[in-house]
């Protein structure tokens, strides 16, 4: 393990020269890193093959476009989490309860950023924690939008578990919810992710049209009766519509 470590260390120290010099030898970033040239040959490889690294016919060195994939990735992210904001900040004024933005991260939903509520009881949230897709109204409305390939896939392979008393575990069940959610623009959830609690959810798009984040009101309960479950379905939609015109998206 010790071994593994070190030489995930050294990797790094490669890669980085490359922030200061585009292109590369073999010899240059032996010398450069001070590390032995076998180890560096053998590192290089590795490199190549994770798409870290290409080589050309010259035999130099340069990063790869697992970069610009990883790149545009976080920028994504961060760039909805700024554009957002400022209607979550809308959707908390107006509603008094909790405001989530969650994006995808492969077979889960990831917390990016949270406006919380001032009530004394609240729903345990935070940036970072993430949900599989099947569970929770947000984590679902990125799922009832993926594209259909990817969403059978998705339950497919998936193992329904029970994360709280309202999960959603039968297939069939979850497959209707997801063709409700999408046809309707919104998806609610009662207990799913914690007992005695609600969330509802509607999708944010990006300028090509792809499910780009999932924006949430959630909160107990006894705060969610049918009433203001309809006021803050209709103020949803209107803040996640305005998010997904700043990112580009035209219906």
């Amino acid at each position: 393990m010790q071994n593994q470590n070190k030489t995930v260390i050294k990797s790094m120290e490669i890669l980085n020269l490359f922030l200061q010099h585009p292109k590369l030898t073999l010899k240059d970033i032996a010398d450069l890193s001070n590390i032995p040239k076998t180890s560096v040959h053998r590192m290089l490889g590795s490199l190549i093959e994770m798409g870290f690294l290409v080589r050309d016919r010259a035999g130099y060195y340069e990063l790869g476009l697992m970069f610009l994939q990883f790149g545009q990735i976080v920028s994504q992210r961060l760039d909805i989490r700024k554009v957002a904001l400022p209607f979550m900040r809308n959707l908390l004024n107006e509603t008094g309860e909790a405001v989530n933005l969650i994006v995808r991260d492969g077979d889960e939903a990831i917390y990016v950023e949270k406006l919380d509520t001032q009530h004394p009881v609240r729903l345990f949230t935070a940036i970072g924690r993430r949900s599989p897709l099947y569970a929770g109204a947000c984590s679902r409305i990125i799922l009832a939008n993926l594209k259909e390939n990817e969403r059978e896939e998705y339950i497919k392979k998936s193992n329904l578990l029970p994360l709280a008393s309202g999960t959603i575990t039968d297939k069939i069940l979850l497959q209707h919810s997801l063709e409700t959610a999408r046809k309707e623009g919104y998806a609610v959830s009662y207990s799913e992710l914690e007992n005695h609690t609600v969330s509802v959810a509607a999708p944010i798009f990006n300028h090509e049209g792809e499910i780009a984040a999932g924006i949430s009101i959630a909160g107990i309960e006894g705060n969610f009766g049918e009433d203001r479950l309809t006021v803050f379905i209709e103020k949803l939609k209107r803040e996640a519509a305005k998010i997904s015109m700043k990112l580009g998206y035209r219906d």
